[in-house]
């Protein structure tokens, strides 16, 4: 299973100076992680289809799975409307250029056309499984190609006294250098990709960015980041304290995008799946003696997906059981639409388990967050309280989730 330190490694073992490429758009306005995970996925699953064979970009957003998903997903117009083709070939196009100059893709060229072919299946799958990873390959990359160009001390120098002044500074900088490197000769042109460049590095240093061409006012969060920047938790922002979830809801007219969340679950799944197969070998994440040995092939939602939406595709929420587990105690008599809170209880215990092995152990991939846990049960408990628990205490946790179920 490829790991953040693979990622690392990838890049480090790759040279992306744009003083020697000349490439302007080593990344591209439509390069956000939630675009890149998507494109990836289209990509990865054409390749799976078609084994080392090559593609065009019109050959991937042509794809019955690009349809099926992309359409709904991110609510644009249907792939085959013509009046979209430029949109779509933006969409498709800039993060596959990406890809290809990141070493994850090769391109070659026919007469005008791009052609493609996978350089690099794991990595591919790896952008492909989640939003975090993409984003996580992003950093990665931007990092080494600032780094392999010489300037990536003048952004570290923002970071270290983020204002007005060092805002205006490396802004110019960033485009200085571009236009006396590449092809792109427009300023306007160049803080467009300016903005791609430094949020993302801007978030893991929970720092300042760029919104509107301006120093933006407040830290950069991971929504920010998103294309599709429709996300629960700024459906909840202003939800005044003493309303339950419930009711906000009913109050307030809400637009979610319910494809994006559903298609958001299965890769949170699937991406468990691989990863208790791996560093867990496929057992039961709730570990009882009958079943100790049983292989988890099934990843249950602790907090059902059809009522809790909003957190269904959170890693904390998703459980791995064998198919014993799953249908006859977590759904009584094999019936999904009906839960046991008993077991609920016990399965929530377990995932905390799961969770602190995770984040407190140094041999392992982190996938957890603890503050998405603690998400978890503030939606699941409707209990805003739990969100008041320090950093990492789980017994606090614990306390909290036996509280819930004795009350």
């Amino acid at each position: 299973m490829i790991t953040q330190q693979n990622i690392l490694e990838f890049c480090n073992n790759n040279n992306y100076d744009i003083r020697k490429s000349g490439n302007g758009r080593w990344i591209d306005q439509k390069c956000a992680s939630d675009v890149l995970t998507v494109v990836a996925d289209c990509i990865y699953n054409y390749e799976i289809e078609h084994p080392s064979s090559t593609f065009t970009t019109p050959d991937i957003w042509h794809y019955k799975y690009t349809i099926e998903n992309v359409e709904v997903i991110f609510k644009k117009p249907g792939v085959e409307n013509q009046a979209a083709k430029n949109e779509y070939d933006k969409f498709f196009q800039q993060p596959m250029e990406l890809f290809a100059t990141a070493g994850v893709l090769i391109k070659g060229k026919k007469g005008n056309r791009n052609l493609y072919t996978v350089g690099n299946f794991e990595i591919l799958e790896y952008i492909a499984l989640r939003e975090k990873n993409a984003l996580f390959f992003l950093k990665t990359y931007i990092e080494k190609t600032l780094s392999d160009s010489g300037i990536i001390k003048y952004f570290d120098d923002f970071f270290l006294t983020p204002n007005k002044s060092s805002y205006k500074d490396i802004k110019k900088l960033f485009s200085d250098f571009t236009i006396m490197n590449t092809k792109i000769n427009g300023e306007v042109e160049c803080n467009r990709i300016f903005n791609k460049v430094l949020n993302p590095l801007a978030y893991f240093k929970n720092s300042y960015g760029t919104e509107r061409g301006y120093m933006s006012k407040d830290k950069i969060t991971y929504d920010m980041l998103m294309y599709n920047r429709n996300n629960f938790r700024d459906v909840y922002a202003d939800k005044p304290k003493g309303t339950t979830r419930k009711e906000y809801l009913i109050e307030h007219s809400v637009n979610v995008n319910d494809a994006y969340y559903k298609y958001q679950s299965v890769k949170a799944k699937n991406y468990l799946r691989k990863f208790n197969h791996y560093y867990r070998n496929g057992i039961t994440e709730h570990i009882e003696e009958r079943h100790v040995e049983d292989k988890a092939t099934n990843m249950h939602h602790i907090f059902p997906e059809a009522e809790f939406q909003d957190i269904s595709a959170y890693l904390e929420n998703l459980i791995a059981l064998t198919p014993t587990q799953h249908y006859n105690y977590a759904h009584p008599n094999a019936n999904t639409k009906e839960i046991s809170e008993q077991y609920q209880h016990l399965l929530l215990l377990s995932k905390a388990s799961r969770i602190e092995d995770n984040l407190l152990s140094q041999n392992v991939e982190k996938i957890y967050d603890f503050y998405n846990f603690l998400f978890v049960l503030n939606v699941g408990f409707d209990n805003e309280n739990v969100l008041k628990i320090s950093d990492l205490d789980f017994s606090s946790v614990v306390n909290a989730i036996n509280l819930h179920y004795i009350a």
